[in-house]
This record gives structure tokens, C-alpha cells and sequence, in this order.
């Protein structure tokens, strides 16, 4: 299976992407609705600390129902759940995938993951751009991830989510970068380096802090993963500068999540 992900302004663009992807055929097993705000369950008594799964605090209920349905503008027979995102807040999953891509083992909706799912899809989740996610979600903005066969569907599939008025994850990825860009190279130069010439391997650095196997963790309790995802440059001085303060950017979110919840 390949991926293609579009990040949507609003529920409404997002639901109807959605409507127009199982109307070519993807099948609501094979998409993933992730959307800001939360059903009416309570919010309290949610723990949020780094020491929790990467990514998703405690889930606050697998339901089906209404109230989602409403609130994302799907189908009320949509697999839902609600669930607490550290440095996010409160966010919708849609899809029996969706809890296995935010890092969490609750079933969605009752749904069991693997009841209705092609071999080797969860380990095809990609996990890789979470932190792109969760931004878009910070920002109030939703995402919707389809799976869908090589070849023309995928062309077909992101030529239906750029219609529907949706970003490219390349582009929000981009986006991302350039607005923490200009306080990262003040940071950086501080020291008298060169931000222009390091920024490649300091930006890897920083994004692989960002990953679910390295979140929290510290740089040599990582190395061994890091070694093996970046071999050309884990172990230059400018991707460790980069990954410490990918570290510090992790952990301000959570942190000042914490005090707004």
C-alpha cells in the first residue's frame, strides 16, 4: 500500500474529501480522519506526562455516535474516538487505523486492530511526519491519511485531495521548518557557527527528536536508532545541536499544554 496524506483547513474540507474518497472506492478502513476538539465526554483526569506512550496521552473513550459524528462531519457509523494528544489537546481519530498511528493500543469504536486490515499496514503507518500532524492540529486544522494501491490510485487519490483544497504534507512540512527557522539560526549562531552551511544535518537532528522511538529519550539513549536512521551525520556536533533542541521544542509544547489544560 502506499500513502497520501492532505492536511485541510476545516472539518467541513476534510469531510468532504473523506465522502469523495470512498466514493472512488478507498474503503473507511483504509482512511484516517484526525481532527482538532473532542466529542462531549469530560476532559479531566487525563494524565499527560512524557513517561505515556509517544504521541496520545490517555484515550477518553472508543465511541460511536452522534456526537462525533457531528462535530467531524462524518458518517455516524464511523469508527471514532476521542483522545488526549500531549502539546496538542483534544483530538478526534477517525479510522481503526487511527489509534495505531497516534501511538495508542485502544481499539477504535470497538474495532480491533487487524479484524479488517491487509497484512502489514499498521507497520506502513506514517508515523515519520506525526509532529507535522500534530502542528496542523495545534493550528485547528485536520488530516486525512488514505492507503491506497500503487500505480494510478495514488496519482488519482492526490489529485482528488489537492481539489478538495487540501496541503501536501511535503508543504506543511515546509511550513513548519520556516516558522521556527529564523529562532533556530539566531540559537545557533550564538555560538559563532554557521547556520547556513549546518542546517541540513541540524534540521534532521531536530526532526528526529520529533519521532515517536526518540521522543523524550536523550541523545546517547537513542544513538543506537539514531545510527541506524541517519548514518551520514548522527554523529556530527550540528545534528546533536539540532536533536537537543528538538528535544526542548518537544517538551515546551507538552509543558505549555499543561498549564492551558
Amino acid at each position: 500500500m502506499e500513502i497520501v496524506v492532505g492536511i485541510f483547513k476545516t472539518r467541513a474540507e476534510a469531510a468532504r474529501a473523506t465522502d469523495n474518497l470512498k466514493a472512488a472506492g478507498i474503503s473507511d478502513d483504509h482512511i484516517v480522519r484526525l481532527m482538532p476538539g473532542a466529542s462531549d465526554e469530560k476532559l479531566d483526569s487525563v494524565p499527560t506526562t512524557e513517561t505515556e506512550q509517544p504521541g496520545v496521552g490517555g484515550a477518553i473513550g472508543g465511541v460511536v455516535g452522534g456526537a462525533i459524528g457531528a462535530a467531524g462531519g462524518m458518517s455516524i457509523g464511523a469508527a471514532a474516538a476521542s483522545v488526549l494528544v500531549p502539546g496538542v489537546g483534544p483530538v478526534i481519530a477517525i479510522g481503526v487505523l487511527a489509534a495505531a498511528l497516534l501511538g495508542t493500543g485502544v481499539a477504535i469504536g470497538g474495532a480491533a486492530l487487524g479484524d479488517a486490515l491487509d497484512e502489514g499496514m499498521t507497520e506502513g503507518l506514517p508515523r515519520d511526519e506525526l509532529f507535522i500532524y500534530e502542528d496542523a492540529l495545534r493550528q485547528g486544522r485536520s488530516v486525512v491519511i488514505a492507503f491506497v494501491q500503487p500505480g494510478r490510485q495514488v496519482d488519482v487519490v492526490r489529485r482528488m485531495m489537492e481539489q478538495g483544497g487540501a496541503e501536501s504534507i511535503d508543504s506543511a512540512r515546509e511550513d513548519w521548518w520556516a516558522g521556527l527557522r529564523a529562532a533556530e539560526e539566531e540559537h545557533y549562531k550564538a555560538d559563532g557557527r554557521d547556520f547556513k552551511s549546518d542546517e541540513p544535518s541540524y534540521r534532521n537532528g531536530f526532526e528526529a527528536a520529533l519521532h515517536p522511538e526518540t521522543r523524550g529519550r536523550a541523545y546517547d539513549d537513542a544513538v543506537n536508532y539514531l545510527m541506524a536512521r541517519y548514518p551520514r551525520n548522527y554523529s556530527e556536533e550540528a545534528f546533536r545541536r539540532g536533536y537537543d533542541r528538538g528535544n526542548n521544542y518537544r517538551a515546551s509544547l507538552v509543558k505549555s499544554f499543561k498549564k492551558s489544560a
